[in-house]
């Protein structure tokens, strides 16, 4: 009776020491498929990185720029985000505004980007130029201007074009005179029917480079004047 207790009790460990074992073989084999199944996942994960930088390090060119450009200021704007403004003014010439196509040099209200920045938080009042029809200048500080007369309209909703003109009305547009060789770019927004199109509004930036990036040099806003 002893005899066949301990043949039980023997076959019973044997079986327990070779399901240990293939446990043990199955639990070994399943790391290193795990190890390699996550190598190509990072490898495309590299990829993908080194994609991304290549993408991000490839020049722009000249069109993409400013279309990009336009779109940060477009967008700074519609924020009333007018710090980010001060970014892409150029750093010697300044920027000039001009209420309407007609750029008088003489007139208009130009502020260095130094400038920019010290009256953008202050209520110091300036002079922008004369409303068309009354004739009354147009006196506000520059967060107002910006606000009101500038983005008067969604221009981010606008059709956008470069070095053309789309807005097209009674005002003289001496813009390529003035900036003969600069780029610009034109964000319109159309008239209603209603209307019969004659309440059409733009917004223009004149850029200029400068070692080797693009600022603006001129904001210029048109519509159609009586």
């Amino acid at each position: 009776m002893f005899l066949v207790n301990l043949a039980n009790t023997f076959k019973i460990m044997k079986k327990i020491f070779f399901s240990i074992i293939i446990f043990s073989v199955i639990a070994c084999k399943k790391n290193p498929e795990k190890f390699i199944n996550d190598r190509p996942d990072s490898a495309a994960n590299i990829n993908d990185n080194q994609q991304n930088t290549s993408v991000a390090n490839t020049p722009l060119s000249k069109e993409e720029s400013l279309k990009k450009i336009n779109e940060g200021i477009i967008q700074a704007l519609k924020d009333k985000n007018y710090k980010k403004i001060a970014e892409y003014i150029h750093p010697e010439k300044g920027v000039r505004f001009s209420m309407y196509a007609f750029v008088n040099p003489e007139q208009d209200k130009q502020f260095s980007k130094a400038d920019f920045e010290k009256y953008l938080p202050s209520k110091t009042i300036f002079t922008w130029g004369a409303l068309d029809g009354s004739g009354d200048l147009y006196k506000t500080t520059i967060n107002d201007y910006l606000r009101k007369w500038v983005y008067s309209k969604d221009f981010a909703a606008g059709q956008v074009s470069l070095n053309e003109f789309q807005g097209s009305g009674n005002s003289l547009n001496n813009l390529k005179k003035i900036y003969p060789k600069a780029d610009f770019t034109e964000n319109f927004l159309k008239g209603s029917e209603d209307n019969a199109g004659l309440d059409w509004k733009c917004l223009r930036f004149v850029f200029e480079e400068f070692q080797g990036r693009y600022y603006i040099v001129a904001v210029i806003n048109d519509q159609w004047t009586i």
